[in-house]
């Protein structure tokens, strides 16, 4: 069964076309050192729950959104080892991406999937 990383993060809506410019410059990156799938979603229908809830999570403010990605591989070992590329790559290290959101918000981890249908 495939390996997934899972992200959830807020950007700031006056960013969301330059953060979604530079998704797929990213996603390219991923790909490229043999991620399987990359994938982006902007929030559309994330209510803020009283406890719990996506917004919540990465403390989302009302001029932000939340961005909710996962990344796809063979297995664990090929994610390692695709992660490390992607992470000394000069594309990720750029000014570009560290002004598109607070990295310190997001929220991230590898996941093994149980079940696919």
């Amino acid at each position: 069964m495939p390996y997934v990383d899972g992200f959830v993060l807020a950007v700031p809506k006056a960013k969301l076309e330059a953060y979604k410019a530079f998704a797929g410059k990213a996603g390219a990156v991923w790909k490229g050192y043999g991620a399987l799938a990359y994938v982006e979603c902007v929030g559309e229908d994330v209510p803020i729950g009283q406890l719990t809830s996506f917004p919540r999570a990465v403390q989302a403010t009302d001029d932000e959104v939340v961005i909710f990605s996962w990344i796809v591989y063979e297995d664990r070992a090929q994610r390692d080892a695709v992660s490390a590329k992607v992470m000394a790559d000069p594309i990720l290290k750029s000014e570009e991406a560290v002004e598109l959101f607070d990295g310190k918000r997001m929220i991230y981890g590898g996941f093994q999937p149980f079940i696919e249908l």
